[in-house]
């Protein structure tokens, strides 16, 4: 079974936490919850959800990983943007060519993390402004080599099953697909 993570700051997008989460289990991903801030318990922007994670950046050892996946929301992203370990963790997985995904704001902690200059990317239209060198690009989900990136909250399935196309076999994502009726 192949490993993912995904990194949860307090203010995370529901939808663009959950749906990764939700179809990385479907696709039999095992993606492992990892809370940035000291607290196991995340809350999601508004409150409206809180997520119990796996371990800690400070704690976890995220060496095992295929993919990392960043959620937006805010301030989730700026709490993500602002972690000098999710940057570390990032520029890693980049560098080293493993999958780097992110969503709404969270493309903006590429910039913070110094990577994927000049890569075609997009994300949430009030943060297009802060992403400096990057070609963006009004898509729904764009893939650049080792990174994915989507606009936001509305195309968070979508997102997700690019993320897993990534993954996982043809066949199982055929399958986790019809599953969800897509």
């Amino acid at each position: 079974m192949k490993r993912a993570y995904i990194l949860l700051a307090d203010g995370f997008e529901c939808v663009e936490a959950l749906a990764p989460i939700d179809v990385m289990f479907r696709a039999g991903v095992d993606l492992r919850r990892i809370a940035i801030g000291g607290k196991l318990d995340v809350a999601s922007s508004h409150n409206l959800v809180s997520l119990k994670c796996h371990t800690t950046i400070e704690e976890a050892n995220l060496s095992d990983g295929c993919a990392i996946i960043l959620p937006g929301g805010n301030p989730g992203y700026i709490n993500l943007r602002e972690s000098e370990a999710v940057c570390r963790t990032v520029r890693e997985y980049y560098n080293s060519g493993r999958l780097v995904a992110a969503i709404c704001g969270a493309p903006t902690v590429l910039a913070a993390a110094d990577i994927a200059k000049d890569r075609a990317i997009t994300c949430h239209s009030s943060v297009i402004g802060q992403m400096g060198d990057y070609k963006y690009v009004g898509s729904n989900v764009v893939e650049d080599g080792n990174l994915i990136t989507s606009s936001g909250a509305g195309h968070a399935i979508e997102f997700a099953i690019a993320v897993a196309a990534r993954i996982v076999d043809s066949e199982t994502l055929s399958r986790t697909r019809q599953g969800m009726e897509l």
